[in-house]
């Protein structure tokens, strides 16, 4: 825009979690633009705490890449992971090792403040689990069993720059799953339930 540097546009990019999702980004040039949406990318890792398991799973490394308008700060981001175990003793003795897949539900979708340099973002998400192990040997679950869709929202954390990255951080509730075989009933009373955490750490702000 004629007379408006893109220094005083500063662009932030929320993304969504997934099981899921979000993130922010920045963008400074020293001349005008006419284009008002930015494509950026950011490689992160994440972990989970199951409340009900009560432990934490380690979600790998993963990426995030998001649109953001530059005149709004609105933003659209799509969060991928790769699946992830959750391994515990059910009562204390049985090792049970459930592998998951964090499965987002179209795009997250996010707000930002310029001003405070903050940023929020909501994704609906759903649970799905590819394997289950019990006392170490393999049992069915089919392939469709994963919960209702649920939403994960998050925010970003102390230390946190659009540019450098940093902590994101949000709590859910994970539904019951469906369709699971002869083990729906055991995975609905070994995971689901409310209090569980999402945490994501950004890396630097890659522009596309």
């Amino acid at each position: 825009m004629p007379g408006r540097s893109l220094a005083r546009r500063i662009s932030v990019l929320a993304a969504g979690a997934g099981l899921l999702a979000a993130a922010a980004v920045a963008a400074t040039a020293g001349s005008a633009s006419a284009d008002t949406t930015i494509n950026a990318h950011y490689a992160l890792t994440g972990t989970t705490f199951i409340k009900k398991l009560n432990t934490t799973v380690n979600l790998g490394a993963g990426t995030l890449a998001a649109t953001v308008d530059l005149d709004t700060g609105a933003s659209s981001s799509t969060l991928s992971l790769p699946p992830a175990t959750a391994s515990v003793r059910e009562l204390g003795v049985v090792p049970v090792a459930a592998t998951t897949e964090l499965i987002q539900n179209g795009p997250a979708t996010g707000t930002v403040d310029l001003n405070a340099n903050t940023i929020t973002s909501t994704a609906s998400v759903t649970l799905k689990i590819t394997a289950l192990k019990i006392g170490g040997l393999s049992v069915p679950v089919g392939s469709s069993c994963q919960t209702s869709p649920f939403s994960v929202t998050l925010t970003s954390g102390a230390g946190f720059t659009v540019g450098g990255g940093g902590p994101l951080s949000g709590r859910y509730t994970i539904p019951l799953f469906r369709h699971c075989g002869l083990n729906t009933v055991l995975l609905n009373l070994t995971i689901p339930g409310p209090g569980n955490t999402l945490n994501l750490t950004l890396g630097q702000l890659q522009l596309s």
